[in-house]
């Protein structure tokens, strides 16, 4: 059984004006998520894939279908049992200084979600000196406030606060794509680290093919709310089947003038053919 099942997943939004219908966004969407493992979900601005994590958090509400979590239907749970579920599932988000409060130090960032699950504060510190050495950050960095970290530290500190109740599972949401490519791919390797440690399952979501490539084990690729082509990592993004999820394949810049050379070219023809 996987940790996550959504299915025939619809989430439809109101649109402003008298009797307007409501727009929907996603359209009877699938996907797994097993423990352990790192599902990719990509495609480009207003597919639906961020709108799939903020269901699966409680920040949308379904209009039909199913969300299980280990077993367990969540789509209809109360507010209070939301909060008891947060602890098995925590979220990253994109930006790495706003999702993190500029007036606390961050040791309270860190200590207050534990405190609030019924740590005690002296063993919510020793957790916090754990989780800051695990994630490659000094034990002074308890003293400090966000706005002193750079972005990509900042992002350590929202990734050891969300691992900080051991969670079985974190929605990444776009957590990179605001990042700096060398800093990208340290965030990335501390992403995998965690996980080969503590066997946390990820549903990373992104617009970036080679971003997913890194991380997941298998790739599912929205397009404007349907669910077009999903498989191994190494299949999906480097010989997919689909002409959209190869059109956001050869989208994505490479090094090889050679390489982006035919890029371009492919970009030309799939444009020609028609494809989205």
């Amino acid at each position: 059984m996987s940790l996550l099942d959504v299915t025939d997943l619809r989430v439809a939004f109101p649109r402003r004006g008298f009797r307007a219908k409501p727009v929907e966004v996603l359209h009877g969407v699938s996907l797994q998520v097993g423990a352990g493992e790192t599902l990719g979900l990509v495609g480009e601005s207003g597919s639906g894939k961020t709108t799939i994590g903020r269901t699966v958090l409680g920040l949308a509400k379904a209009t039909a279908g199913s969300i299980r979590f280990a077993g367990r239907e969540i789509g209809e749970l109360s507010a209070k049992e939301r909060r008891a579920l947060a602890k098995d599932i925590q979220v990253v988000f994109q930006d790495p200084y706003s999702s993190l409060n500029p007036a606390m130090t961050v040791g309270d960032i860190l200590t207050e979600p534990l405190v609030v699950q019924g740590a005690t504060v002296r063993d919510a510190r020793a957790r916090v000196r754990a989780l800051l050495d695990q994630v490659g950050l000094p034990a002074d960095a308890a003293d400090r406030r966000p706005a002193e970290f750079s972005g990509g530290q900042r992002q350590r500190i929202a990734i050891a606060r969300a691992i900080a109740p051991e969670p079985k599972l974190i929605v990444c949401d776009e957590p990179v794509s605001a990042l700096d490519l060398s800093t990208q791919a340290l965030v990335l390797d501390l992403f995998i680290d965690i996980q080969r440690r503590t066997g946390t399952a990820y549903l990373f979501i992104s617009h970036d093919l080679a971003v997913v490539r890194h991380i997941s084990h298998r790739v599912a690729v929205l397009y404007r709310g349907d669910l077009i082509e999903t498989g191994p990592a190494a299949t999906v993004t480097s010989a997919p089947d689909h002409p959209y999820t190869r059109k956001l394949l050869v989208a994505a810049p490479v090094a090889d003038p050679v390489e982006q050379r035919r890029r371009r070219e492919e970009r030309r023809r799939l444009a020609l053919e028609g494809h989205p």
